[in-house]
C-alpha cells in the first residue's frame, strides 16, 4: 500500500460543567472554574477555588487514611 501518512482522528467533546464548580487540572497544575480539561486530567468538582487549589493535599490525606483503614487494607490477604 502507498507510503501515505496515517491519519488519527480524535473524538473529544469539551467537558460540560456548571459555573461555581472548581477543578484542579493535574496536567497543567492549575485551578479552573468549570471543567476545561478532560476528566482524566482533573480532580473535582470542589465548591470553592481554595478547595480546588488544595486538591493534591486533600487527595494525599484521603489516600493515607484509606491505606491505614483496616477494613480496606488487603495487604497480606493472599
Amino acid at each position: 500500500m502507498g507510503g501515505g501518512r496515517a491519519v488519527k482522528f480524535r473524538l473529544w467533546r469539551k467537558p460540560e460543567g456548571r459555573a461555581g464548580e472548581w477543578y484542579y487540572c493535574i496536567r497543567h497544575g492549575t485551578v479552573e472554574e468549570g471543567p476545561d480539561c478532560p476528566a482524566r486530567d482533573r480532580l473535582g468538582p470542589y465548591a470553592t477555588r481554595r478547595e480546588a487549589a488544595n486538591a493534591l493535599e486533600t487527595a494525599k490525606t484521603r489516600n493515607q487514611v484509606w491505606e491505614n483503614d483496616p477494613n480496606w487494607n488487603d495487604r497480606g490477604r493472599r
